[in-house]
This record gives structure tokens, sequence and C-alpha cells, in this order.
């Protein structure tokens, strides 16, 4: 049985990989990635409950983005259950533009929109840990930037008792058949059946 209730608001945010070209004109348009395909497993699983999907993942988007409109695009929604998945960008934006954003500025942060959410409509919480694949020499280096966030996150988790996508590990196993670029081709945003492999992952999460 879901753990997602009759009459839920389920919200997705995130960078490009949650915003998968949703149209910012339409408030209920999900966009072609996994949140779309979230959201239609669990329609065809669950035709009896009336859920209502949202997303609000703006592509290029850190965690401090997420904070600078958390208040329109997350605390005015009220959702009763609240999806984060944001970070990748917070490790790429210090290697092709020199923006680097600590591991602890990351936590703090993320703990911050958190405890609004919290403080504001106490939704439950997933949390989606980022992922790279490397495709190519340059990427192998984002690991140590990246690592102590995905860290962080499953500390966070922890901290708040939420659910949890491990997609780190998940990715990394599926690419060791096939190679990383099947998943994603650059690395970074992932392919149709990459984006299968997440909303598998999160419905495993709600056990949906």
């Amino acid at each position: 049985m879901t753990y997602i209730e009759d009459g839920a608001v389920v919200l997705f945010q995130g960078d490009s990989i949650t915003d998968a070209g949703r149209d910012r004109s339409q408030g209920d348009s999900l966009g072609s990635g996994y949140a779309l395909m979230a959201a239609a497993q669990f329609g065809r699983k669950h035709p009896t409950k009336d859920v209502k999907f949202l997303n609000r993942g703006i592509g290029g988007d850190r965690v401090v983005d997420l904070a600078g409109r958390w208040e329109e695009d997350c605390l005015e929604l009220r959702p009763s259950w609240l999806s984060v998945y944001i970070g990748i960008n917070d490790t790429w934006r210090r290697f092709d533009s020199g923006v680097p954003l600590s591991a602890e500025e990351y936590r703090d942060t993320y703990r911050s929109i958190l405890e609004r959410a919290l403080e504001k409509n106490a939704p439950k919480l997933i949390l989606v840990e980022p992922f790279v694949l490397p495709v190519n020499e340059g990427q192998k280096a984002w690991r140590e930037d990246l690592d102590p966030k995905i860290q962080a996150v499953r500390e966070l988790a922890g901290e708040y008792k939420a659910l949890y996508v491990p997609l780190d590990g998940l990715f990394a196993q599926a690419a060791a058949a096939t190679g990383p670029a099947y998943w994603a081709p650059d690395g970074v945003h992932p392919s149709p059946a990459g984006n299968a492999l997440i909303a598998e992952a999160w419905l495993n999460a709600v056990k949906a």
C-alpha cells in the first residue's frame, strides 16, 4: 500500500532533470521526464486515488536558486508531499563557471528550505540524491565535489526521516552493463531509459 494518501498534493522540485521541458504557462505541466513517468505510473496503479502532481523544476538551478524562489514555487502551493532533487549544478558550476559551493553551504541551504517547508505546511519529504555518470575524463574529477554533497543529502534524509531515492548507486550499477551514455548521454541529463530508472526508484521509495 502506497504512502501517498487520497487527496494528496505532490510537488516535484529541482533543476533541469525535474523540469524536463515542462510548459511554464501550464501550472499542471509535468514535462517529459521522470516526474511525468512517476505520476503516470502512480495513476495507473492507483486509479481510485485523487492525487495532484505538480512540477516546479527549473533548468540550471542550484540549491541557492531553490531558496530564492521557495515562497512562490513551494510554500504557496501547500504540498502534502515534497520531492526535492537538487545538487548536480552545485557541482557542475564549479567546473564550468568557477562558481563553487561547499558541501557545508549546500547542506545548510538545503536544510533551510526543508525547515521553511515544514514550518509552513509540514509536508512529508522525499529526498532524491544527485548523480553523475562520467562520460569523459573531466567529469571524473567531479566526484570529489559531488560525493560530499550526496552524503549531505543522505544525512538530511536521516535527520528529517524522509523517504530516500539513492540514484547515484543505481545509475552506477545500471551503467556497469551498458556504459554511462546509455543512461545519461552527457553524464548528467538522463535518457528516456534514465528517466524511467529514476521514476521507478521514486515509486519504490513511496511504495507505489
